[in-house]
């Protein structure tokens, strides 16, 4: 597969996971928290604020809400984000118009704790989704961005601190159960949102240090067909001098290294240690044999 056609399927691809994100998004909000009258942050929450006090409905709310921070994120943070934005933000409420249509008062389930665990689910899965695919739900996603280009203020503190707001917004009206409910379910999708993305990409980290440094090294290389990279150092007790022999290897690799250091020294000392990310030849980029 050539260059040109590689880079039209990775288009398309991230087309279809926006719109299956999207999609996802509002069979979450159609089938558990609006039944349940749950409270939540985001441009739903403002968009259950606004049909609670005017009877707006939310699905007309998000869109001109979406289209009114597409024009904001052109404007302030430039074409390149607004292109990756404008299918999230017309696809979102389209989607729930659709389902609110195709589906009346269809409901799974009238047990609160359960709505609340699954829209944190859906919305944590389709949030994940739509961000890997390098793209942005658009709405709520924006003014954080703003204020973290021109004030340097952190994404994620922006945004829940405007989460909190909107859902002391919805407290006025809501009961102080559905309350604590929304904020259960701002954590669950916060939690699965963070677990999705570093899904796929967190490797484990080893430092050997050894007397039979060139063994262990040709053992990783030969064995498990991983990088190695030799640290100089030095004993703290005796100024030995010494090696020590850096990997990075996956999650499922690890005993096989474990067990192949002790057997060639089993007075190694080795650190084990979580990445979140490694980029490079062998995990990003293809291994490449000199």
């Amino acid at each position: 597969m050539g260059k040109e056609r590689k880079s039209v399927f990775r288009t398309w691809a991230m087309l279809a996971l926006v719109l299956a994100g999207n999609v996802l998004y509002a069979l979450t909000v159609k089938l558990f928290l609006l039944p349940a009258g749950l409270v939540t942050g985001g441009t739903t929450g403002i968009a259950l604020a606004v049909n609670h006090g005017l009877g707006i409905p939310v699905s007309l709310f998000v869109l001109i809400f979406n289209v009114i921070m597409l024009i904001a994120g052109y404007i302030l943070l430039g074409k390149t984000f607004a292109i990756t934005t404008i299918i999230s933000t017309f696809t979102y409420p389209a989607a729930l118009e659709l389902f609110e249509r195709l589906m009346g008062q269809i409901t799974i389930t009238q047990d609160i704790l359960l709505c609340t665990l699954f829209s944190g689910l859906g919305i944590g899965l389709s949030l994940g989704i739509v961000i890997r695919a390098g793209a942005s739900t658009g709405g709520m996603d924006i003014p954080p961005l703003v204020l973290n280009r021109y004030f340097k203020i952190p994404v994620s503190v922006s945004l829940y601190v405007f989460d909190i707001c909107i859902l002391l917004a919805q407290a006025f009206w809501s009961t102080p159960d559905k309350l604590l409910y929304g904020i259960l379910l701002v954590m669950v999708y916060t939690i699965v949102l963070d677990k999705l993305m570093l899904m796929g990409t967190v490797k484990t980290e080893v430092k050997v240090v050894t007397r039979k440094h060139e063994e262990v090294r040709e053992a990783i290389l030969k064995n498990l067909d991983r990088g190695v990279t030799l640290f100089y150092g030095e004993g703290g007790h005796l100024h030995e001098k010494t090696q020590i022999i850096f990997s990075v290897i996956s999650n499922r690799e690890l005993p096989q290294v474990e067990k192949l250091i002790r057997a060639i020294d089993p007075e190694s000392f080795m650190v084990v240690s979580r990445v979140s990310e490694v980029r490079g030849r062998g995990f990003s980029m293809s291994k490449e044999y000199r």
